[in-house]
Order: C-alpha cells, then structure tokens, then sequence
C-alpha cells in the first residue's frame, strides 16, 4: 500500500491546534479499566528498591499539545524513539533529553476516531506501538478508526512515513513486536481479543492468536508485547495477566499459558535477561508503578509516584539502563520519561529468592 503522510519537523501546528481541558477529558467519562483503577487502593509510596536504583526524569512533556509517550523503541546511541499517543507523533529522545519530532501520522476525516480511546482522549488518530528495524525503519500502529488510515505505518529514517498493512477499523492496535529473522510484526489488539502477524514483504495480515484471555472484559485486553525465548509474551490490562504463547516451529501459535495474575493495569513490560530464569519488569498504568515479576510470579513493586512515575505505559532495557514512559492518562500530572539503573545481579538474585514477607 501506499498512503503517505509528510513528515513534520516541528509538529507544533497540528498540536497546539488540539489543545484541549485534560481535566474536562477527565469529566467527559473513563474506560472501565481506568475507573477499576482509581476505585482500587493503590500501593503506598515507597523509594527505589533494588534492582532499580537512581531513577531520574531527563524529559517533562507537554500534554497540552499531545505528548503522551506510549512506547518506546531504542536506537543504537541509545535515544528513544516514541510514540506520543495523542498527537499522533514519532519523536527521538536523545539521552539527555532533547526531542526531536520525527514523522506526523495523519487524522481521520468524517468523524471518525480510535475506537474507545479517541472519544476518550478527545483526539481521534493515536499512535501507540512501535518497533526498529536493524536497517533503522520504524513501524508504528496508527489507530484512527478509519479503514484508510487504520494499521500499522513505516517511518523511514529520512521521516517519510506510509502504511505497510491495513488492520480492522474497529479494533485497537497497541502492543507490537518484532520477528526480523521472519519478516514478520506481530500487533496485539486491545479490543477484538487477538494478535495479529503482519507480514512486512507484503502488508498481509493473519490472526496469529485468538483467545478469552486476550479479551477486553469490559476494559483493554491484550496490551504489551514481547517476544522473548522462543515464545510471544503478552499483557492483558483488564484482568491484571501476563501469558506467554510459545510459538511452534512452523509459526503457528501454542496454547495461551497464564505465568502471572493480579496485576490489574499492566500496560508494557520488560524482561532482566535471556532465557526462562529472567524476570520481569512491568509498568502497572493505573497505579503508577513499576512491578518486578519473577519467574515464579512473585512480585515486588521497585519504583512508585514517589519515585516520578506518573501512568507509566511502556518500559525498554538496555545493558544496565532502564526505560520509562510516564503518559499521564489519567493523573493528568507530568507525561515525562525517566531513566534508571538496573542491577543486573541483583535482578538475578532477587529471581532466585522468594519474596519476604
């Protein structure tokens, strides 16, 4: 396919013309999973604890003209390509926190909007997952709710950006992972109850994995995406899950198995490691925290609101660097992204121990 959108190196026309009351939004009315979230009792503020330490925002964004960070991808140097969600943006971030606008993606005309989350976030093209090519091209989900525009979009390194693959108008795309070896996207969808497979040669697209735990429930279903030793592993916000879906060895996709529970509001999520003794880092939007997960499902929150976090939406690790988008959904207070320190060692030590009361 070929729809195209011209890149924008500043990106402040569009924005500031969508200026907008966050705390009218908030009025306007919440999803079902945001309002389960501020009726839960959130977990008491508390400073870094290990294997997290030194966490310090190098970027505060301005919501005000849609730069709410919802995912990230990494580049070499080790800026951050993001997704600002509600201007439906892709920004670099360099690591000590200049941005540059990289590529706008295009809104819907006649009304049309992200299903659930455009009305909510009054702003109708989001930009949610991203991933990098090795080549450095970018491939981001664009959800409009317009079956022109809806799907998932490359933005090469020049800026220019087209859409590779059309995906379901009614459906929300967000979490997305990268299949390099096989040429192959893989796109979990909040509200039709799959993944996608995307194939990047040819933009055809298959429903990879289908499946009740992958549901919405009433709120957002599958959320973040990783692939990570031979398996696809997915995030449910809704009903508070973390799956792992083995992929077999002619693609197909194995039953969907539950690792953790009880993590209502998981959003994106990182592993420590390689291989199946590494755990996991996970960024819990309603509560504002960030949660480590152990390979037995244990978990032990490490950052809070105490430590910055404000809805944080996505999470990357390099060598001992961590990631952290905060969006402000739903505080309304600080969308920013925060850098930490991450103990390889200690993260290992902590996988081996059970959590102490």
């Amino acid at each position: 396919m070929s729809d195209s959108a011209r890149t924008a190196t500043r990106g402040a026309p569009r924005a500031a013309s969508r200026r907008h009351s966050r705390s009218a939004r908030a009025v306007a009315g919440l999803s079902a999973a945001a309002a389960a979230c501020l009726l839960a009792v959130a977990p008491p503020a508390a400073a870094a604890s290990p294997p997290i330490s030194n966490p310090r925002i190098i970027a505060h964004l301005d919501s005000s003209r849609g730069q709410t960070p919802e995912n990230l991808a990494l580049e070499p140097d080790g800026s951050a390509d993001i997704t600002f969600a509600e201007a439906a943006q892709v920004a670099r971030v360099s690591p000590d926190g200049q941005v540059r606008i990289l590529a706008q993606l295009p809104e819907p005309a006649g009304g049309a909007a992200c299903p659930v989350l455009g009305p909510l976030l009054r702003a109708p093209a989001l930009t949610v997952g991203i991933v990098r090519s090795h080549a450095g091209s970018l491939y981001v989900a664009l959800c409009t709710g317009s079956p022109d525009q809806q799907g998932i979009w490359r933005v090469s390194p020049d800026g220019s950006a087209s859409r590779i693959a059309a995906l379901p108008a009614n459906g929300i795309p967000n979490g997305m992972a990268l299949d390099q070896r096989h040429g192959f996207i893989y796109v979990a969808d909040s509200l039709l109850s799959v993944i996608w497979r995307v194939s990047i040669a040819d933009g055809a697209v298959s429903a990879w994995a289908r499946g009740p735990q992958l549901a919405p429930h009433g709120g957002l279903g599958a959320n973040g995406l990783k692939l990570h030793d031979g398996a696809m592993w997915v995030s449910n916000t809704q009903l508070g899950t973390l799956m792992r879906i083995l992929i077999r060895r002619d693609g197909s996709a194995a039953p969907i198995q539950t690792t953790a529970t009880g993590l209502p509001g998981i959003d994106d999520f990182a592993f420590t490691g390689p291989g199946t003794s590494a755990s996991v880092l996970a960024a819990i939007n309603c509560f504002s925290t960030l949660v480590l997960i152990r390979p037995g499902g244990s978990k032990q929150t490490v950052l809070t609101a105490a430590d910055g976090l404000s809805n944080p939406s996505a999470v990357a690790i390099r060598g001992g660097t961590l990631y952290l988008l905060s969006a402000a959904y739903l505080t309304q207070t600080d969308p920013s992204i925060m850098l930490a320190t991450l103990d390889h060692q200690a993260s290992c030590l902590a996988a081996q121990q059970p959590v102490r009361a």
